[in-house]
């Protein structure tokens, strides 16, 4: 009868996890607050850095950000509406949002960066290798969530906006506060929506939810999907609406396939490894 043997606890270890904490300093509770202040200090610096710069080159950060704006307006050539400001303090506001909208998203990948310098030393060298990737995939995944909103988010809620006021037969007196708000709110909501199939991937790789759970979970998740949608959403139109959920659910039904395939060679290699010390040890 085969005896069911456990191998011992040194080789069921990672064996690369050993090379990457040796000789390594363990610090204690307030050494860690002090990296993780470090680390936060850095990501303000970047932060302050890049609205420094925004705010040097004010007229310029200023046009690109009204870019959507002007190609809303090219679809009705007859229409003549400007942004204008209705408090003598307005345009205060304004001024810091045209400096912090673009550092806030250039500051991506040196905050990224700096959050994977301060958890790496506790991480072994396989996890290290899933940090890299990672860390890159949540800069393109945030740019591409940005530039998605920019390029059409921004400008499609802008025509349907005006559309729907002309319908109406209301009059259109627009503050450039409240356009800022907008762009504000839907350029950073989707560079953080778009963050989601990093997080399911994570879950899934860490084994802590299973695909086959988000599967059943998909009239929840379209659920989901419609409420931070319109939680991000400034306009109320549907058609802005569904310009904010579908990317997400397309999102979700990629990453459930992403998943799938990291899920399935995981448990390759994992049976692979099993094999390996059965047949050292005479399982």
């Amino acid at each position: 009868m085969p005896i069911d043997f456990q191998p011992p606890a040194e080789h069921s270890a990672d064996p690369e996890a050993a090379p990457a904490r040796k000789g390594e300093k363990v610090m204690g509770f307030l050494e860690h607050l002090e990296e993780l202040r470090w680390t936060l200090v850095k990501c303000a610096i970047t932060i302050t850095v890049l609205a420094t710069l925004s705010g040097v080159f004010m007229p310029q950060v200023r046009g690109f950000l009204e870019w959507p704006w002007a190609r809303a307006l090219a679809a009705f050539p007859d229409l003549r509406i400007e942004l204008r400001t209705d408090s003598p303090m307005e345009v205060y506001g304004v001024m810091v949002q045209v400096c912090l909208v673009p550092a806030l998203v250039a500051s991506i990948p040196f905050v990224l960066f700096f959050l994977a310098q301060f958890v790496g030393p506790a991480l072994s060298a396989k996890e290290m290798r899933v940090l890299r990737p990672a860390v890159g995939l949540g800069v393109v995944l945030f740019l591409g969530g940005a530039a998605f909103s920019y390029l059409l988010l921004v400008p499609k809620s802008i025509v349907v906006s005006i559309a729907t006021t002309q319908w109406m037969g209301y009059a259109m007196l627009w503050t450039v506060g409240s356009y800022y708000s907008m762009l504000t709110w839907l350029v950073l909501g989707m560079g953080a929506i778009f963050e989601f199939p990093l997080v399911l991937l994570a879950l899934s790789y860490l084994g802590i939810v299973e695909v086959e759970t988000f599967r059943r979970s998909r009239r929840l998740v379209i659920v989901i999907c419609l409420i931070v949608a319109a939680f991000i959403t400034p306009t109320q139109d549907p058609v802005t609406l569904f310009l904010v959920a579908a990317p997400m659910w397309a999102l979700f039904e990629i990453s459930l396939v992403v998943a799938a395939i990291i899920e399935r060679r995981k448990a390759k290699a994992e049976k692979a490894e099993d094999y390996d010390w059965r047949q050292t040890y005479g399982g």
